[in-house]
């Protein structure tokens, strides 16, 4: 059983029997954390909306947590820190990291712990925008397309997908190709600023058919799910 709270924006909680994590958390309230469990906090780039320094005032609530955060960071690095960049892999104890490169800043995480497979995307996206220039719009998809085709393998449980409204109508480009290149049993679309009529848009997609019962609806920040 895997519990997750949708805080805000791109971040949220996910809750397994033994461990936290926390994925780029900027605001949102987080509910109470038991201190007997594991903590992992994830940043996956320095974009305000990802990240704040204020994470590291966790060590008060959790004083064996451990911060893992993107390479263009700028935080200290200490024992409870890791800075990880793009293709690098990481053992913690029983959790496995692999990062990804993201199509605008930072990383994306696949992290592997108790059996469960966690996908967070950070800003990697197929980010097609209408006012850049044909060339543009044709390598973003390639390093998108590129970087999505690492994940074929995978098996993975709960993943969190950008769907972008100022991309206007090219919105679901990067969850469409995520979900039909993967094999992801539950999918949170993110990064949909406070957007929330977002869903009912995505419910009326013809490309998400095939996967529409896969895909979480948010309704509010604290919102939280119960996953098998």
């Amino acid at each position: 059983m895997m519990k997750v709270t949708y805080l805000a924006h791109s971040g949220f909680l996910v809750e397994m029997e033994e461990a936290y994590f926390l994925f780029d958390y900027y605001k949102g309230e987080l509910p109470k954390i038991d201190r007997e469990k594991e903590w992992y906090v994830f940043a996956s780039h320095a974009h305000y909306d990802h990240f704040r320094k204020e994470i590291f005032s966790f060590q008060d609530i959790h004083p064996d947590i451990q911060y893992i955060l993107s390479s263009d960071i700028p935080a200290e690095e200490k024992e409870n820190v890791i800075f990880m960049g793009p293709g690098e892999y990481r053992r913690i104890g029983k959790l496995r990291i692999e990062t990804l490169r993201s199509t605008d800043a930072g990383v994306a995480f696949l992290i592997h712990y108790a059996g469960k497979t966690v996908y967070h995307a950070g800003d990697l996206n197929w980010w097609y925008w209408e006012g850049e220039t044909a060339e543009y719009n044709t390598q973003m998809r390639r390093n998108y397309q590129h970087e999505i085709n690492k994940l074929q393998k995978e098996k993975i449980d709960v993943a969190f997908v950008p769907v972008d409204p100022r991309l206007g109508e090219q919105y679901c480009l990067g969850l469409d190709c995520f979900m039909k290149r993967t094999d992801t049993k539950v999918v949170f679309p993110m990064h949909f600023w406070e957007k929330y009529d977002i869903f009912s848009r995505l419910a009326l997609e013809h490309c998400t058919k095939e996967y529409l019962e896969r895909i979480q609806n948010i309704e509010k920040e604290g919102q939280t799910f119960f996953l098998e």
